[in-house]
């Protein structure tokens, strides 16, 4: 209950609370409050070796148990300076600027269709695009607010002139009337449910077995970039607090300029010229 007081989400308080009960039931003869950073140090070490898990669960493990100790217990926090993991910095995986127009727009259905442009053309995350109202999509200032975003925090991204026209088409054949994408019991979509959206989209493309709805977000960003889109706005769009966090896209690209414009209406215009080329 205090991690939920504190403001974690639930998929943290539902990791924390899983980490703790393994831990006390670990300690279950011993007083947790003599326990030492060498004794936590070790408890780690053998579920890391018995279990091979991932770098990124091992600091939930450490998180969930400095929590306790220090927000519930009052212990103080350089009581227990656990030893984490080296961290390591791994690029993102992006699509072309083709196969990212055939995912999105190979699939029938209009719903899924809407879901995936907005995926792409505004950089949102898959979450984030099941938590938007109608009310978010402002059309005349052509822009998206992201209510709640990671890290609790609002922010506005771009929405693109070729997106709008497929939301306006999905808005008249769905009527939503609250979320903008709505269940079968009219509660908004859940993500795991756009999961499948893009892999049935991405099957039905024959692209990239490997991606996942995230990869859109680090192709827009990408793309951007692609244009010489300044990385400052590019940070904004994608609500980084930290701009070293978006600099792991300059990887491909320079930036020389400051336009903004969503990286789908670029590739449809692209189309429209190749169009009149071959008329």
């Amino acid at each position: 209950m205090y991690a939920l007081l504190s403001g974690k989400s639930q998929h943290t308080v539902k990791a924390y609370r899983s980490q703790a009960l393994r831990f006390f039931k670990h300690f279950e003869n011993q007083d947790i409050i003599e326990l030492t950073k060498e004794d936590i140090e070790k408890y780690v070490y053998g579920i890391k070796i018995a279990y091979k898990i991932s770098d990124s669960m091992q600091n939930i493990i450490i998180n969930a148990i400095k929590f306790y100790l220090e927000k519930v217990l009052g212990q103080p926090r350089t009581k227990y300076s656990i030893t984490r993991p080296k961290k390591t910095t791994t690029l993102p995986d992006t699509l072309s600027e083709e196969d990212v127009y055939k995912i999105i727009n190979v699939l029938d259905n209009l719903k899924h269709r809407a879901m995936l442009h907005l995926l792409y053309s505004a950089g949102i995350r898959r979450e984030e695009v099941t938590k938007l109202r109608i009310e978010d999509i402002k059309s005349q200032a052509m822009m998206i607010f992201v209510k709640g975003a990671k890290g609790k925090k609002d922010r506005t991204t771009i929405l693109s002139e070729a997106t709008l026209l497929v939301l306006r088409e999905y808005y008249k054949a769905f009527k939503p009337s609250y979320w903008l994408f709505e269940g079968q019991s009219g509660s908004r979509y859940s993500p795991s449910s756009v999961n499948k959206v893009f892999r049935k989209a991405a099957k039905a493309a024959k692209i990239a077995e490997w991606a996942t709805p995230h990869t859109l977000r680090h192709s827009f960003a990408t793309h951007l970039l692609m244009a010489n889109v300044n990385l400052r706005y590019i940070q904004t769009c994608l609500g980084h607090e930290s701009p070293e966090t978006t600099q792991i896209y300059t990887h491909v690209v320079s930036i020389n300029n400051n336009v903004v414009r969503s990286p789908l209406d670029r590739i449809i215009d692209k189309r429209k010229q190749k169009t009149a080329e071959n008329t």
